[in-house]
């Protein structure tokens, strides 16, 4: 096969005096990614780009929540309802007026339910990865977290501060495992404004609304999926909302943590194809 020459574009976004970053690659139907808390664009840039290399006709739109990336923060953003404002207002500065399909990582899953509950009638599919269910982490039914393969060798490679954030949040830790995260999520961990992001989380991490409660089903095709081991968000959580997702693929997979992108990337790219011809059917008339 011969891989699609795509058109990238990196471009800020005004909201109010906020500055969002963000980058659009390829033409065509419209897919909004939104990132967990404190990594940025890349995250998601690094799971979903190997997908569409042979796909044409997407137009996959990244950014970078305040505070986090190359965007900007402000002292009015001060809870998660703001933070959802601000990505609708992206929204509909960048494809005003057009359906989208969605996708969120994490933190960025709340914040794609989120949409779902306020304009689902624009949102044409939703990956939901690792979503964070409840904000609230003591409320959360978390499993253990147990690493299932540990390179010590790696590990005594790396600094203090890299070994322990490695350590604690991939099962699987091999150096092919490193190098992703290294470049997929500590990048974007160690620019965020860690100060921003803590009064936040502490602040106002929850919607003032009960995000789940939708005034009717989101009957369009929707894939979540969950890692089995992890223990950030875990699992278990997310078989309550799967009733508002009747057409949805729901997998928890072995073998992840948190980073199930990362981890299992050869399930989660056939999934996320899988997903696309479902999404692929809706346009056929």
């Amino acid at each position: 096969m011969i891989a699609v020459e795509k058109k990238e574009h990196i471009m800020e976004c005004k909201i109010k005096d906020l500055s969002i970053h963000y980058e659009i690659i390829g033409e065509g139907k419209p897919i909004v990614m939104i990132h967990g808390y404190s990594v940025d664009h890349r995250i998601m840039t690094g799971c979903m780009e190997p997908i569409f290399q042979m796909k044409n006709n997407y137009k996959r739109i990244y950014f970078d929540l305040p505070g986090m990336g190359k965007s900007g923060s402000a002292d009015w953003i001060t809870d998660s309802d703001k933070m959802l404002d601000i990505v609708m207002e992206l929204i509909e500065k960048i494809i005003p007026n057009e359906n989208f399909l969605l996708a969120g990582q994490s933190y960025g899953g709340y914040l794609a339910r989120g949409i779902v509950n306020k304009m689902a009638e624009r949102v044409d599919g939703l990956v939901l990865i690792g979503p964070m269910i409840l904000p609230d982490f003591d409320k959360r039914m978390l499993p253990e977290f147990v690493v299932l393969q540990r390179d010590s060798q790696l590990l005594s490679q790396l600094t203090s501060e890299q070994a322990e954030d490695f350590g604690e949040n991939i099962v699987v830790q091999s150096a092919r495992n490193f190098k992703k995260y290294k470049s997929e999520v500590l990048s974007g961990i160690e620019i965020a404004n860690s100060c921003f992001l803590q009064t936040l989380r502490k602040n106002g991490y929850s919607f003032s609304f009960t995000v789940d409660d939708l005034n009717e089903k989101f009957a369009k095709p929707a894939l979540i999926l969950t890692g089995r081991q992890d223990g950030d968000v875990g699992y278990r959580d997310a078989f309550d909302i799967l009733e508002n997702y009747p057409r949805a693929t729901f997998a928890i997979l072995d073998g992840t943590g948190h980073n199930l992108q990362i981890e299992q990337e050869g399930v989660f790219q056939s999934l996320m194809n899988e997903w696309l011809v479902r999404v692929s059917k809706l346009s056929v008339s």
